[in-house]
């Protein structure tokens, strides 16, 4: 049952919203189809707005139900047990699958001792249930909360707390949403949600969080905030990657999974000999790009964060945190593994396709695949359907992204959450936004309740995106439509970059 405190304080959290939007703003995203719809009018109440929206979405008047109990849990990694936070007793939690116009009523009861949320990971959902403060208050230990909102758009999607570093425990599950109309071309489906690892092995993310803020030699005489700090073997002990521009993260592992497991007792996918197989791959992890193959198949990738695009022909491809990958690749014969390099660490995640007689090979094994033709955003462009329509932005905004690695001092436009200014957006308006990043680490930059599609150097318009890469020293700007009212977060998928204060909020002006 709802907690009535929880009503009271949706209550005052509306109050919240509408002084924060009479003064306030947003950067929005796009719908499914081109044209994208027309966004519902802007009232004075901007609940009103909220629910005007979500009535204008499709409603097939279906409900699909689950639970979710977040607790503390030992995990069997594999042979390995870890004791850590998970949603009943597995990692991932369990999948939760709608069609699109399908309402999801989702109860949570929060078995852990401290508040906690789920944030709808890339869904156009409604700002009340998206999962993240102050749109939607978090849930009190040992209380319960229904997240009830619509699915718009089909697509590979995901969820995971957003309460401070609860996103590198085992707290993360599969969200599809399908499109009946969507024609099958494949035979069967494969969703592999890769992570990082460490709570109940390692050091605690909070313990490892302490060590990185610890690293302040900024705080040094005569250092001051020194950029490119971030490669240096005393400050993270990570290494370099071509494909990130420069260092590849800040924490090394102790594994990297598949499934939940590690690579010596890696999960089997099983299919037959030519069959169309369509992988469905998350990056859940909270510091680690993987670089993913599957040993003597080429994969053809067909969405990106739950979008079409143009169907492209890889080896493998970069997935960044909170992105995911769609692909289809057509079956050879024998047991082959799928390998999720952990780029600039040295190590791997794994699972195996089996689809006849064979013995897989070392659990290290890293396929040629990896170092031929890897996918990467730029090379992907959305299909016609998707694409947003050719106009002018109403406004530019910026995200500078700064801070480094000397005093861990992660930041949007100059401060860190609670100290930045939000970004402001009336509804209806078309935005260029442009993040710019000052430093020399890569960050993915994920945007609440909306996509954007990347806007290439040459001006074209690329893929539909919810998450995407911004290396170092370099700019990446992006196309919106502010459609969806509401405060919307906008922050570095790093979970550590984020609790340090790479993060602002997105909202609507009335």
């Amino acid at each position: 049952m709802t907690d009535p405190a929880l009503t009271r304080t949706q209550l005052n959290r509306r109050a919240f919203l509408a002084a924060s939007l009479a003064g306030g703003a947003y950067l929005a995203g796009c719908s499914r189809s081109a044209p994208p719809r027309t966004p519902a009018p802007v009232t004075s109440r901007p609940d009103t707005a909220i629910a005007a929206t979500e009535a204008a979405r499709p409603h097939t008047g279906r409900t699909v139900t689950a639970t979710l109990i977040p607790q503390p849990a030992t995990i069997d990694l594999g042979g390995t047990n870890a004791r850590t936070l998970a949603y009943g007793n597995a990692i991932p939690g369990p999948l939760i699958r709608a069609n699109v116009g399908d309402e999801l009523a989702v109860t949570v009861t929060n078995r852990l001792n401290h508040p906690t949320s789920v944030h709808w990971h890339g869904i156009a959902l409604r700002n009340d249930m998206d999962g993240a403060d102050p749109a939607t208050p978090s849930i009190d230990a040992g209380r319960d909360f229904t997240y009830r909102f619509s699915v718009p758009h089909p697509g590979t999607y995901w969820a995971h707390p957003h309460t401070e570093l609860d996103a590198d425990f085992g707290l993360y599950l599969p969200v599809i949403v399908d499109d009946p109309r969507e024609p099958g071309k494949y035979d069967a489906e494969w969703i592999v949600v890769l992570d990082d690892w460490t709570n109940g092995i390692g050091k605690t993310p909070q313990q490892l969080f302490d060590d990185l803020r610890g690293q302040q030699m900024g705080s040094m005489p005569g250092m001051g905030n020194m950029p490119g700090m971030g490669g240096m073997p005393m400050m993270s002990g990570v290494g370099k990657s071509d494909l990130l521009g420069g260092d590849a993260g800040d924490i090394n592992y102790p594994y990297y999974l598949v499934n939940g497991r590690i690579p010596a007792a890696a999960t089997t996918f099983a299919a037959k000999p030519g069959q169309r197989v369509r992988i469905r791959i998350i990056n859940a992890g909270s510091d680690t790009a993987f670089r993913v193959a599957l040993a003597g198949h080429r994969m053809t990738v067909t969405h990106t964060d739950g979008y079409p695009v143009i169907p492209t022909e890889v080896d493998a491809v970069l997935i960044g945190m909170g992105e995911r990958y769609d692909v289809i690749v057509t079956t050879g014969d024998g047991v082959f593994p799928l390998v999720a390099a952990a780029e600039g660490k040295n190590a791997v995640a794994r699972a195996l396709l089996s689809t006849g007689a064979g013995s897989p090979p070392d659990p290290g094994f890293q396929p040629p695949e990896l170092t031929k033709r890897v996918g990467t955003i730029d090379m992907f462009t959305a299909t016609p359907d998707v694409a947003l329509p050719p106009a002018n932005a109403d406004i530019n905004p910026l995200a500078n992204l700064s801070g480094g690695m000397m005093r861990y001092d992660w930041a949007i436009n100059g401060a860190p959450y609670g100290k930045n200014q939000p970004i402001q957006i009336k509804q209806g308006q078309r935005a260029s936004l442009t993040f710019a990043n000052t430093t020399m680490m890569w960050h993915p930059m994920h945007l609440h309740g909306h996509t954007f599609q990347i806007i290439k150097p040459d001006g074209s318009l690329g893929a539909r995106k919810d998450t995407t890469i911004v290396l170092p020293m370099r700019n990446v700007g992006v196309a919106l439509i502010a459609d969806n009212p509401g405060i919307w977060m906008m922050h570095c998928h790093n979970t550590y970059h984020q609790a340090a204060g790479m993060m602002t909020s997105l909202n609507y002006t009335i």
